[in-house]
């Protein structure tokens, strides 16, 4: 499972001129859970011969919220990634996977809450009418923030597709008089944009800072602004003397989105993201410097060049109002290559 944490920084690169080296520390994260409470706001059990129908009942997806934890704790334990591939997917299992890869980089204490069990509690479930999908807001053990959990079926399997945790709360989704969710199609325009819009429009403030695609959506929420900072301090500090770095939008390695029918009438989304970093040395050293990878960037490609390209797949959580920009209340990353 990837962590509860926000949004990772891009890592900063080390210099070697001759022999000599650097590289830098890097930010860890760990694993959160909780229990199996249940709220009943939406997604009631339904009879078969109900109508409307959800793909499954609360009942039903209560049990597969407890079997994804529990398959994810033991898998964390040995860092299975084959055996967390049988219950998770999309993008969350792109970046649990660079989670496995560079867990010898983290400290002693973030392996160990890591490695430790974990179930999730304080449930809501958003069971979308005459989908094949749910969502669930759940809080996980010894956190605070809640996270929007979204399960689909691949290869005919539930599975975790998606979690992004949220220090900003979760809108109240619409569930009716049936106790179900309205699904929206991503290509639904909802105001400015589309929920499939969002990517393009998000990455595009680590791009331009936001000038293109990025000024249809909201600059002033946390994963905005930490992108805006990004783009704005890319050539300060660190080897902005001898390396330039840039940040370009990518397709993620899973496209799937995922929208929710707001109480009030707007759209509430998760959405899969990813850019790249390069860091390339300056024309004037080429041919006496090397960039040295930091300890993350290393476990992909401990090779010292003049161009590092870090990949970081994300998910981003974000609202959609009727009228107005959307915002993204939430982001996950983790960089899950480097060339």
């Amino acid at each position: 499972m990837a962590s509860p944490h926000p949004a990772r920084a891009a890592r900063t690169t080390g210099l070697t001129l001759l022999v000599l080296g650097v590289t830098s520390a890097v930010a860890l994260t760990g694993c959160g859970g909780g229990t199996t409470d249940e709220k009943g706001e939406a997604g009631t059990d339904t009879p078969a011969s109900a109508s409307p129908r959800g793909a499954v009942t609360r009942a039903q997806a209560a049990k597969i919220v407890d079997n994804y934890a529990a398959v994810n704790s033991k898998a964390n334990r040995t860092r299975n990634t084959r055996l967390l591939s049988t219950v998770e997917g999309g993008q969350l299992h792109e970046q649990s996977k660079a989670d496995h890869k560079t867990f010898g980089t983290w400290t002693k204490e973030d392996q160990s809450a890591y490695a430790k069990p974990f179930s999730y509690r304080d449930r809501t479930y958003y069971i979308p009418a005459g989908e094949d999908w749910f969502a669930v807001r759940a809080t996980a053990d010894g956190s605070k923030t809640p996270a929007l959990l979204v399960f689909d079926k691949e290869g005919g399997a539930w599975k975790l597709m998606s979690a992004v945790h949220t220090d900003t709360p979760i809108p109240a989704v619409d569930t009716g008089n049936s106790g179900l969710a309205t699904a929206v199609s991503p290509a639904t325009r909802v105001g400015k944009l589309a929920p499939n819009d969002v990517s393009a429009a998000f990455e595009d403030l680590y791009e331009t800072g936001g000038t293109k695609a990025g000024a249809g959506i909201s600059h002033t929420t946390a994963p905005a602004e930490a992108a805006l900072k990004l783009h704005k301090e890319r050539d300060k500090g660190g080897l902005s003397k001898w390396a330039t770095k840039k940040y370009f939008a990518k397709k993620p390695a899973h496209r799937t989105t995922y929208a929710l029918r707001l109480a009030d009438g707007g759209v509430l989304a998760v959405v899969p993201t990813a850019h790249t970093q390069e860091t390339l040395l300056k024309p004037q050293y080429m041919s006496s410097f090397q960039i040295t990878p930091n300890k993350e960037e290393s476990v992909y490609n401990p090779e010292k060049r003049p161009l590092v390209t870090d990949t970081f797949q994300g998910t981003t959580l974000t609202t959609l109002p009727k009228s107005g920009k959307p915002s993204v209340i939430a982001s996950a990353y983790r960089m899950t290559d480097s060339e």
